[in-house]
């Protein structure tokens, strides 16, 4: 584990922890993150038990979190600081094959998930992004992923979510959401502006108490008004 202390960083920077267990991976992403000004990686933790110290330590605005590390994985850290920590949100990085662990990090409050072998400035804007209070993931996996987490029994086997401070055309947009669809498609789909369909979003975030657009697709079908496609 290293924490990296410099006194030349931007006072508006995203502060950034790198957790994973490859120092060629934390290098080639510090490297990239280091070269803006918009971004400062403060510490770097090869495991997740060094990635939960160093959130509690450094109150990060994001957390890049592997999911397979040795000891506490990706997920159970997650947990541990999503849950412990409300102004640090977490990007997994992951595989294609790490779809059995992506759905457990979805439950885990995670905000974003990025592919591996994503371009390294698409890792950047995806940290931008999550900082900001939105959440991502990586396209070509969101509406699979999507469908596939809401056929897991984890889900299925939960009561319906009631929905009563929503009006009917906030279920509308969260029946949106949790189809994957971005605020613009959104509007485009409710015939409303992209700015409505941002309101209509952040209200939703309020009313459910979600910490940002992962939340509102589990919520969408824990509500029952989305189901996978078969």
């Amino acid at each position: 584990m290293a924490i990296r202390e410099e006194a030349a960083e931007p006072e508006a920077a995203v502060r950034v922890v790198l957790a994973d267990d490859q120092p060629l991976v934390r290098a080639g992403l510090r490297t990239v993150i280091d070269g803006t000004a918009e971004a400062h990686v403060v510490g770097e933790a090869g495991t997740g038990a060094q990635a939960v110290r160093l959130a509690r330590e450094l109150r990060p605005d994001v957390v890049l979190m592997d999911i397979r590390m040795p000891g506490m994985d990706g997920i159970e850290a997650t947990q541990m600081i999503t849950s412990g920590l409300p102004g640090t949100r977490v990007v997994i990085l992951t595989t294609f094959d790490d779809d059995d662990n992506v759905y457990a990090a979805l439950r885990a409050g995670a905000s974003g998930f990025l592919v591996k072998d994503m371009a390294l400035d698409d890792i950047l804007t995806a940290v931008r992004v999550v900082a900001a209070g939105d959440a991502l993931i990586a396209p070509g996996v969101t509406r699979r992923l999507i469908e596939e987490f809401a056929a897991r029994p984890a889900a299925a086997v939960q009561r319906p979510r009631e929905l009563t401070a929503v009006t009917e055309r906030e279920r509308e947009v969260l029946t949106l959401v949790g189809r994957g669809l971005s605020n613009a498609e959104i509007a485009a789909s409710l015939h409303i502006s992209p700015g409505t369909a941002k309101a209509h979003v952040a209200s939703l975030l309020a009313k459910l108490g979600a910490r940002d657009r992962v939340q509102l697709v589990i919520a969408a079908y824990d509500a029952g008004l989305v189901s996978p496609s078969r």
